[in-house]
């Protein structure tokens, strides 16, 4: 009777122990859902491993990607992206990604900056044509005022020369540290003509988290904003097929009136 009593009463007690287990088990598993939800739709943390973007972005530096922005729309113009490396610019060392397994598996959800990606400022999207000249980049004939980002250098480009238009669907990247960035500019002779597929942009960097001394928020240059970069590529918008409806809306309706006139 003693034994039996006793089977009773430890009983409720493995039932509890298994289902504190149970319920860890599933807490855990729903912060790995979320992470991967969180990575893949939403966030991503990424770390910077060279020179190529100071002084805007410096070496080490933990950045958050968020890829809303891109859910419906187009990259544009002066943001800074990170994408992948489908053409390989990236050097063995540069390419790396975490050793430890632990860091490995937390970079797969999200929890850890990831490598093995490019960081570059979007300057040239599809249609667009890019040049340099007189130590200035030019977007459509337009010179572009970089003074506001490009800060380790006089001049924002070396030499005279003017790269094929940009093909639809892709963009033309640059570092803000031209000295020591290898961007679009030294891959216009390779496959590819240095351009970037807009697909393999994994999203915009918008804030620097780390260190606290770095912490800031990330913008787009207001250069970018100026419409005569649009106009001088003859662009009407994105929204194209809606812009020119309404253009022709006012003329449809005049010419309506006249028929009804005629009448």
């Amino acid at each position: 009777m003693t034994s039996g009593a006793g089977e009773k009463r430890t009983s409720p007690d493995r039932e509890k122990a298994l289902s504190g287990w149970q319920e860890n088990l599933l807490l855990v598993a729903m912060a790995v859902v979320l992470a991967l939800v969180i990575k893949t739709f939403f966030l991503q943390a990424f770390y910077i491993p060279s020179v190529s973007m100071r002084d805007t972005l410096r070496v080490d530096d933990r950045i958050l990607v968020e890829k809303v922005s891109y859910w419906s729309g187009d990259v544009h113009r002066g943001d800074i992206v990170v994408f992948d490396d489908p053409a390989h610019w990236l050097t063995e060392e540069e390419g790396r990604e975490p050793g430890n397994p632990i860091t490995k598996g937390l970079a797969a959800i999200g929890l850890y900056p990831a490598g093995g990606h490019l960081v570059k400022r979007v300057i040239g999207v599809g249609g667009d044509s890019v040049s340099c000249s007189n130590g200035r980049v030019s977007v459509n004939g337009k010179a572009l005022d970089e003074d506001a980002y490009v800060t380790l250098v006089k001049q924002g480009c070396r030499g005279t020369w003017t790269a094929p238009p940009v093909p639809d669907d892709h963009i033309w990247v640059m570092g803000d540290n031209r000295n020591q960035s290898t961007d679009s500019r030294a891959h216009m002779g390779d496959p590819g003509g240095g351009f970037i597929p807009a697909d393999d942009v994994v999203g915009k960097v918008f804030v620097v988290v780390w260190p606290a001394s770095h912490w800031s928020f990330v913008d787009r240059p207001r250069v970018f904003e100026d419409p005569e970069l649009d106009q001088a590529a003859g662009l009407v918008s994105s929204t194209a097929p809606w812009g020119l409806a309404l253009l022709l809306l006012p003329a449809l309706r005049r010419r309506r009136k006249n028929r009804t006139r005629d009448r």
